[in-house]
């Protein structure tokens, strides 16, 4: 198979063929019909995550399908399936599974983290019984490849870790596709959103995904919200937006942790004392979880697919991950393979 293959650390990738891979006997092997290009690739070929270990490393976590293969365990799949997968594969039998917490499974395996991934024609999945995640026939698999990650944490993040409800403000601080799934999100279920970036076009898109206000990074908030935001996103990833992502919150607020952050930052502690505010992380959304999330996909409520704003094939693949260096992509850039 071609894919995008890396030797080092901020090495240039390249295309190469290589070994098609093989599906475990728990899992099964996804031709990669749409591959999203994610912010946390970027921090993988950096260097910033633990789990990417061995060279050569194929990235690529947010993808959608159809089943190549699957093992001899594997009894719900078979070739042919149109699926989805959560970036976070679990175990389905570890405390944290049984406990129904599979984004945060014990034995936890990522496709283009702990394995190659789907910057390539075919990936492979572990446990495909427990992760894999049936799609409708009417979503089209660029809108589908979102749900991987971004759609789906941010899903996760709003509604069931943030508890956002009609009526309340939500901030979010960065507006690339996990920060405008999220106000798209919100805006469906009567939130007032006020949206945050430092680049005008991701404002732009904000306010065509439901943003009510969209104004520039940095921009003090409480005044236009009446005293603070009641929930607040940093789905970027960084320490300035972390920190104003506390700081624009009326008391007793909530700030969720969607964006990875390189190196711990400082923040201002004196404000989640004061205030009472609650720091909350969130990662990914487990596959038993979505039917929830699809019926409002299904019912026209969520379009994921207005999100994505470029396509682009395995050539051009490497190049836009190296750029993210500079800049991210305004919505969500798609890879068909």
């Amino acid at each position: 198979m071609r894919a995008v293959v890396y030797e080092a650390f901020g090495q240039v990738p390249t295309i190469e063929t290589v070994a098609d891979p093989v599906p475990p006997a728990h899992g099964a092997v996804v031709r990669v019909q749409a591959t999203g290009l994610c912010r946390s690739d970027w921090h993988g070929w950096m260097g910033h995550d633990p789990d990417v270990r061995r060279f050569p490393h194929v990235p690529g976590h947010e993808l959608a399908g159809v089943v190549e293969a699957v093992g001899e365990r594997v009894a719900r799949w078979a070739p042919g399936d149109r699926v989805t997968v959560p970036f976070v594969c679990a175990c389905g039998t570890c405390r944290q599974c049984l406990a129904g917490q599979h984004q945060i499974c014990d034995r936890q395996t990522q496709p283009g983290f702990t394995h190659w991934g789907s910057f390539a024609e075919f990936t492979a999945v572990d446990w495909a019984d427990v992760n894999l995640v049936a799609l409708p026939d009417a979503l089209e698999f660029d809108a589908a490849a979102a749900l991987g990650c971004r759609f789906a944490t941010a899903y996760r993040a709003v509604l069931q870790v943030g508890r956002v409800r009609g009526g309340e403000w939500l901030a979010v601080h960065g507006c690339g596709g996990v920060g405008l799934s999220a106000v798209m999100i919100a805006a469906a279920v009567g939130a007032r959103v006020i949206a945050l970036d430092v680049f005008e076009p991701a404002l732009s898109r904000a306010r065509e995904s439901g943003a009510e206000l969209a104004v520039p990074a940095g921009t003090d908030i409480r005044e236009l919200t009446d005293g603070g935001a009641h929930a607040s996103l940093d789905a970027i990833g960084s320490e300035a937006a972390c920190a104003a992502s506390i700081g624009g919150l009326r008391k007793r607020g909530r700030h969720v942790q969607i964006g990875l952050l390189p190196e711990p930052p400082r923040l201002p502690m004196d404000l989640v004392i004061a205030r009472e505010l609650e720091l909350l992380g969130s990662h990914g959304m487990a596959a038993h979880a979505y039917p929830e999330m699809l019926a409002l996909v299904q019912a026209g409520r969520l379009r994921p697919g207005q999100l994505v704003s470029s396509r682009i094939g395995l050539e051009q693949a490497a190049q836009a991950l190296v750029a993210m260096s500079d800049t991210s992509p305004v919505g969500i850039t798609v890879i068909r393979p």
